[in-house]
């Protein structure tokens, strides 16, 4: 088993070089972004003198910026090559940062996060491209390989932040931005030193044996936004993603306004969900090494979200110690639910894609978490928390009642690929028989 622990799979990735390169600029990409994340909020709020009215305004923006950076990436990904594409998205959030420290005013505050968010959102579809292309098979390794190292490097960047918050001066916040932005720049210099994956471009330009013996050209190239199958499960999967804002949202509102358990725990949330990652990432991905894998993963989801979502309900009957196991029992389910759905998610997101267009899907399919980060803190708040313990039971009843949903889905469309995939190679076959 020591062959195949965590520190023995980064040493020999799926894809070799290439991809040890690519894991550690994105660990040095998220250790930069675990700074930023702990400081904009204070940075904007008391460096910049925002209100709160300002401040989510801001917030909201970039959140929508974020949701148009992940189709713009898969796009672009279709006809340039993914690595020039990533380079470009972590330079512009170099300038982005470097905007922050010479401009005041909020227009400009505005644009620069927003740019800021939509590069961000870009390179995570590039980055998740780039995998499937150099790791192939064994996707679901290297997401497992690549969830671990970003965790990791996220808890070393708020480490470093909470050095500049304790020191809380204009320049120790303006430190912590020019940190990020170093980040950023030595993740595109990690990148030059990669190859451009195979597949780039347009694969539907070349056409088939069956085409060519035809006569025909190309076969056209299928769109994200016609495909009404694939467009169910990446609407399926934005309800899916909810465990986030149950950990960094939902768990902390509801500690502080629902039970008697100290705010204390609120900082162990966090630390419960980055020990598991790191922890048991790879073993729940090899449930997910396949796209059969994954559909029972998604059934799993559901059922370790409602649990989560029982305990949540309990955890304000009983004392302060009651309370506080509760919740951190809730904690670690919403990470398990959180680990089997990002594997689960992105294996489907590409195995439900057609192979001839999978840079475009892909990037409407990166649109989730987007999506779930601008919606997802307004449902619980406004709709969950408001209902009380009743309304975290209707949230864990609807998780495994979608994830059923989404299971069967995804299930019906893998039959109907594998079958089309099957009278293709039929009709290859047949054309150069004749």
């Amino acid at each position: 088993m020591r062959g195949n622990g965590l520190w023995a799979q980064l040493r020999r990735p799926p894809g070799g070089r290439d991809a040890r390169i690519m894991l550690l600029a994105q660990g040095v990409d998220r250790t930069g972004s675990g700074v930023w994340a702990a400081a904009s909020v204070l940075y904007f709020t008391y460096v910049c003198g925002m209100d709160a009215g300002r401040l989510g305004l801001l917030l909201g923006v970039g959140a929508a910026a974020g949701i148009v950076g992940s189709p713009l990436a898969g796009r672009a990904a279709e006809r340039l090559p993914v690595r020039g594409l990533l380079i470009g998205c972590h330079l512009l959030r170099v300038a982005t940062m470097g905007l922050l420290l010479v401009v005041d005013h909020f227009a400009a505050l505005l644009l620069s996060v927003a740019l800021t968010c939509l590069a961000e959102r870009g390179a995570k579809t590039l980055e998740m491209l780039f995998a499937t292309r150099i790791a192939g098979e064994r996707r679901a390794t290297y997401q497992a390989l690549f969830r671990s190292v970003a965790n990791g490097g996220y808890a070393v960047g708020t480490g470093f932040a909470a050095i500049g918050l304790a020191v809380g001066s204009t320049t120790a916040y303006r430190a912590l931005i020019v940190a990020n932005a170093l980040s950023y720049l030595l993740a595109a210099a990690l990148i030059r030193r990669t190859a451009e994956p195979a597949g780039r471009g347009l694969v539907a330009a070349v056409p088939s044996p069956a085409q060519e013996a035809a006569g025909g050209g190309p076969a056209a190239v299928p769109s994200p936004w016609r495909d009404r199958g694939y467009l169910l499960f990446v609407l399926l999967d934005l309800p899916m993603c909810l465990d986030d804002s149950v950990l960094n949202v939902g768990l902390p509102l509801w500690l502080i306004h629902h039970t008697e358990a100290p705010h204390a725990v609120v900082p162990a949330f966090l630390t419960v969900n980055t020990v598991l990652v790191v922890v048991l990432q790879l073993r729940v991905s090899a449930w997910a090494e396949n796209p059969r894998g994954a559909t029972t993963a998604v059934g799993w989801y559901g059922v370790t979200l409602l649990a989560s979502c029982g305990l949540i309900a309990l955890s304000t009957g009983g004392g302060p110690l009651t309370a506080s196991l509760a919740l951190l029992a809730a904690a670690a389910l919403v990470t398990l639910a959180e680990l089997m759905r990002s594997v689960s998610s992105w294996e489907l997101a590409v195995s439900l894609a057609p192979p001839r267009a999978k840079a475009s899907y892909l990037g409407v399919a990166g649109m989730s978490q987007s999506v779930q980060k601008s919606v997802g803190p307004m449902l619980l708040t406004g709709v969950v928390m408001a209902a009380g313990p009743a309304g975290w039971l209707a949230l864990g009843a609807a998780s495994i009642g979608l994830a059923a949903v989404q299971r069967r889905a995804s299930l019906r469309r893998l039959a109907a690929l594998e079958a089309s995939a099957g009278a293709a190679a039929g009709a290859s076959a047949a054309a150069v028989v004749g």
